[in-house]
């Protein structure tokens, strides 16, 4: 028997006032998985966020969170998930221990059971050896993990994760990346927002990208990029005069786009066989590639193809 979906979306659509910022959206998020909502500025992807975390009314659709009604279970849903945004919730006058105790206790905790999973929540976010240091001497991943334990204080079944490795230096975003898959390992349903597509590809099952309030791609991060068909051949030659000779003997190979830049060229190609051809036809022409290196399609080529591109 297949297991309800985390959240359902069904024809979800905001306005206002004559402006539509989201247009007869519709996926599912499964249970365990991280879902990932991207797009660019103002597509929609927020507001998108704002609905399924109770802040903002439909104007039409439905939204389901664990088989609960948003529109009608308002309360119930709010009690299934924890939200963390890209800037601290934290209060600054507090410490990092104080801080987790005081939203326990706001959490409806016991003092002694907020005394507990506050502990637990230290440790797990290894914030432990600084918990009782002022705020003013962690660093931005350091508030950025704490922020993220306050939001999993009440143990919920999906966290929201609104930008969560803005202005991160890569080696603590590699860390967030963990502590995020480790989530997911307990159990958690994780839905994303991202401006790092890098960050999509890594982590998430599946994306829904969104461009102009509408749907325009659904699946996994293969998938979508499968959709782009082409992949590139990049080749290098000792100098321009052989890569220009290059370009003749590798158009008469293939049906895909033929670009040089000084002693490089850049080719598209949808087969493999086309390889195959490119290099036959360069060899009968008595030229050879001081390097050869083949690009697979990125999410931002994703990303160029189906946002950018359309405007």
């Amino acid at each position: 028997m297949k297991t309800a979906p985390a959240i359902a979306i069904q024809t979800l659509s905001k306005k206002f006032g004559q402006q539509t910022a989201v247009d007869r959206v519709s996926f599912n998020v499964e249970v365990g998985e991280v879902f990932a909502l991207l797009g660019p500025n103002g597509a929609g992807k927020t507001t998108i966020l704002r609905m399924l975390t109770t802040l903002l009314k439909p104007t039409s659709g439905t939204i389901q969170v664990l088989g609960h009604n948003l529109q009608s279970e308002p309360q119930a849903v709010r009690s299934l998930f924890g939200l963390a945004g890209q800037y601290a919730s934290v209060d600054e006058d507090l410490t990092a221990r104080e801080n987790l105790q005081t939203f326990s206790l706001l959490n409806g905790l016991s003092f002694r059971e907020a005394r507990l999973r506050t502990q637990e929540l230290l440790e797990e976010f290894s914030l432990i050896n600084s918990a009782d240091k002022p705020l003013a001497t962690f660093s931005g991943g350091m508030r950025r993990r704490l922020d993220l334990s306050i939001s999993l204080i009440a143990r919920p079944k999906i966290i929201f994760l609104d930008e969560p490795t803005t202005g991160l230096d890569p080696r603590t975003r590699e860390q967030m990346w963990k502590t995020i898959r480790r989530l997911v390992q307990a159990g958690t349903t994780v839905i994303l927002t991202t401006q790092y597509l890098e960050e999509a590809d890594q982590l998430a099952d599946h994306i829904a990208l969104i461009d102009h309030g509408k749907l325009v791609a659904l699946g996994t991060p293969q998938a979508l990029k499968e959709k782009i068909a082409s992949k590139k051949l990049n080749l290098t030659f000792q100098n321009e005069l052989q890569a220009t000779q290059a370009v003749q003997a590798i158009a008469e190979a293939t049906n895909g786009i033929v670009q040089q830049t000084d002693n490089m060229v850049n080719v598209s190609f949808n087969e493999v066989d086309d390889i195959t051809k490119i290099l036959t036809n360069l060899q009968v022409a008595k030229l050879s590639a001081n390097d050869i290196q083949i690009k697979q399609p990125s999410l931002d080529d994703v990303f160029f193809a189906m946002t950018v591109g359309k405007n």
